[in-house]
């Protein structure tokens, strides 16, 4: 993995500690998604998510306090509570339409778009050569999706449009990052995914049995604890040294898909991710590059 220059070794540690530990958690995430995806509409699955979420949240908060929970971007962070409830929800419909590790692979487009989004919503300067290496990465999923579009689907579209909301939410995730503590980031979108996705959960609803409970309760676990350290991941450096680690979600997931669904991702989705994989970490390397006079403060290192 890259480590840019100004990031110290220590922090850089850090960094890869909370990326690995994310990593494993939405890797766990997807597997739970797919297995309970069978039996439960998965908006369902969104609500009980977030329901649960918001419990697992509170171990969280007894170190730090209520007080961290104060915000003064109540709006951004209602968009992402807006942003969050339809990418999550295509990201649980979708999964469950096609193999796990090609619907890693065609998320791995969402760095692409957030540099397009950080460009349009935070007035970053993105040069040549960092456009022609995301046009590079677009064509990496159009690889995964096979040559000639001959296996574009339902679960792909669904795929890449919740990669393209969860990278309009990383760019606001960075950009509070530096501003919210990190308790406030996960808490609230929880809090209002929560109330959001109640309604069509309610129009669609099942009501988990025996086991799915245990499962669920597991799955708003998981995702909270991915979240947190994703975001204390971004609160401890700059994007840039944080996004080549989210890579590593593929060759877990490759393995829980074998595990325990007998799949077995092919060459093309591979060769893929590989190109679109080379495509952000080069754009994070010229980012890098861009950004070396800057030394970025983590805001919260005092209490992570």
């Amino acid at each position: 993995m890259l480590q840019p220059s100004w990031i110290p070794k220590s922090t850089m540690l850090k960094v890869a500690c909370c990326m690995l530990v994310a990593c494993l958690c939405f890797s766990l995430m997807s597997g739970i998604i797919r297995h309970l995806g069978g039996d439960l509409e998965p908006i369902v699955v969104v609500f009980f998510r977030c329901f649960f979420g918001i419990i697992a949240v509170v171990p969280f908060l007894v170190g730090s306090g209520f007080g961290s929970l104060k915000t003064k971007h109540p709006t951004l962070h209602i968009i992402r509570g807006l942003l969050a409830v339809v990418g999550m929800s295509c990201w649980f419909y979708g999964i469950n339409l096609m193999p796990m590790a090609q619907a890693v692979a065609l998320s791995f487009t969402s760095p692409l778009f957030a540099s397009i989004a950080a460009v349009i919503l935070l007035g970053e300067v993105m040069r040549a050569r960092r456009w022609s290496a995301t046009l590079i990465g677009f064509f990496g999923t159009l690889i995964v999706l096979r040559p000639g579009f001959e296996e574009f689907s339902t679960g792909s579209l669904l795929i890449l449009t919740g990669a393209l909301l969860m990278a309009v939410n990383q760019v606001m995730v960075k950009y509070l990052s530096g501003r919210d503590h990190p308790n406030a980031i996960v808490f609230w979108l929880v809090f209002l995914v929560f109330p959001l996705s109640a309604a069509p959960a309610v129009v669609m609803w099942e009501t988990p049995a025996g086991i799915q409970w245990l499962w669920l309760i597991g799955l708003g676990l998981i995702a909270t604890v991915g979240h947190q350290s994703m975001v204390r991941a971004f609160a401890l450096a700059d994007a840039t040294a944080v996004v080549p680690f989210d890579f590593l979600r593929l060759p877990f997931v490759a393995l829980l898909g074998f595990m325990a669904f007998g799949e077995v991702p092919d060459l093309w989705t591979w060769v893929g991710a590989a190109i679109i994989v080379s495509s952000c970490v080069y754009i994070a390397h010229r980012e890098a590059k861009i950004s070396v006079s800057k030394v970025p403060k983590p805001p919260f290192s005092a209490n992570l």
